[in-house]
């Protein structure tokens, strides 16, 4: 096991109605009179949600501004837009009423308006984030965990290069409302979408080369088993408050960084998948579903011991030969995405003629040469993965 720091600061208040403090939560944990709320479309106002927010604002005495309509895989055109009107407004936070694309947002915004220079700085390598302003939550969708992470991924239009950045503790958020009930509305493909991308932070960080890490791999292990069996309730029954309670609070551990501790993090498919939701506009969670099982069966020819560990302790494997038990977990992993819903090839996924020559070009440009904890990856061998998601 590695050293490590973890600290995770964010406050949560899980569970229902708990969107009716929100006003409260802007004033005592952001210290905030008025903000910037940043949201998705038109699902968070037809459900009602957005009335009841503001009206805990008023009650609260608290002030905003809206930035509407955030598209999935956010472009950099809105956070622009958000830090002048943050700047022009003289608001002193920013409050994300959605999913991780309204949340990357609101923390890019957050980051750019007491910045300088171009907020693109900070994700291509320019500048580090050392001040922003505060950032709280109400969530709407399980899946891309930014409510308690100090991660943001951002596309830039011009080249369209989808990069995330990484934080400690300024873009973490303050606090995070999480109520299992806003979850009730979701299409069962996006709330699948959104299981398969919290079951890859996980895998991100399992998969490691670092040794003796059995206690966060034992974490790691129960939440991935946990979503596994709660997922299929989930989805069949979209009222049924257990299983979408353990979903939400499940996509929360899996990236606020606590099956992290100790040990080097992957990201590779992550990587990947950034490339193809950029070129493609895909869902990134149903991108995940596709990548990660040809990540795997590259790496089962490689470094084959912790993925037939994965095997055995997540899906009840029972092999002897690490290779033939990893190939089954994968199997099992790829039988799990279809259950659900999910693509598990390119052509699946709405791309049937894929431009590997450039993916590949773009996430060596964005990532450098060579890639990966896990096992480092060259031009070549991210080109093998590519084409293995050509078949099931």
């Amino acid at each position: 096991m590695d050293n490590f720091k973890y600290w995770a600061p964010t406050q949560y208040i899980f569970g229902r109605e708990t969107e009716r403090e929100t006003g409260s939560m802007v004033r005592s944990a952001l210290n905030c009179t008025k903000v910037l709320v940043v949201t998705g479309h038109s699902s968070a106002r037809k459900s009602g949600l957005l009335d009841r927010v503001f009206q805990s604002l008023t009650v609260a005495g608290v002030s905003w501004i809206e930035l509407t309509g955030i598209d999935p895989n956010p472009t950099d055109d809105r956070v622009y837009e958000g830090i002048n009107l943050c700047r022009e407004h003289g608001l002193e936070g920013l409050l994300a009423v959605g999913g991780g694309s309204a949340i990357d947002t609101a923390k890019a915004i957050a980051a750019g308006v007491p910045y300088e220079g171009d907020f693109w700085d900070f994700f291509c390598g320019k500048a580090v984030v050392n001040n922003a302003l505060p950032v709280g939550v109400v969530l709407t969708i399980p899946a891309a965990g930014s409510e308690g992470s100090g991660n943001s991924v951002i596309t830039k239009l011009d080249g369209m290069h989808k990069i995330s950045i990484r934080t400690d503790y300024w873009l973490r958020p303050k606090f995070a409302i999480l109520n299992p009930e806003l979850t009730f509305t979701l299409p069962k493909f996006q709330l699948a979408s959104g299981i398969a991308d919290m079951m890859a932070h996980i895998m991100e960080r399992y998969f490691t080369p670092t040794d003796d890490v059995e206690t966060t791999d034992r974490i790691a292990e129960g939440i991935l088993k946990a979503i596994i069996n709660e997922a299929p309730k989930a989805i069949d029954n979209p009222t049924d408050y257990p299983s979408h309670a353990n979903i939400m609070w499940a996509g929360t551990l899996a990236h606020n960084g606590i099956c992290g501790c100790g040990r080097v993090e992957d990201w590779v498919s992550h990587a990947m998948e950034h490339e193809l939701s950029a070129l493609y506009g895909v869902t990134h969670g149903a991108g995940l579903a596709v990548v990660f099982p040809a990540w795997l069966t590259f790496m089962t020819n490689h470094k084959p011991a912790k993925i037939a560990q994965f095997a055995r302790r997540v899906f009840d494997i029972c092999e002897a030969d690490e290779r033939s038990a990893a190939l089954k977990g994968i199997a099992a992993l790829k039988a799990f995405y279809t259950s659900i819903g999910l693509p598990i090839t390119l052509s699946q996924l709405g791309i049937d003629a894929p431009d590997i020559d450039r993916l590949v070009e773009k996430l060596h440009e964005n990532k450098g040469k060579t890639i990966g904890g896990y096992l480092r990856l060259t031009c070549a061998e991210t080109e093998v993965i590519y084409k293995l998601m050509l078949n099931d």
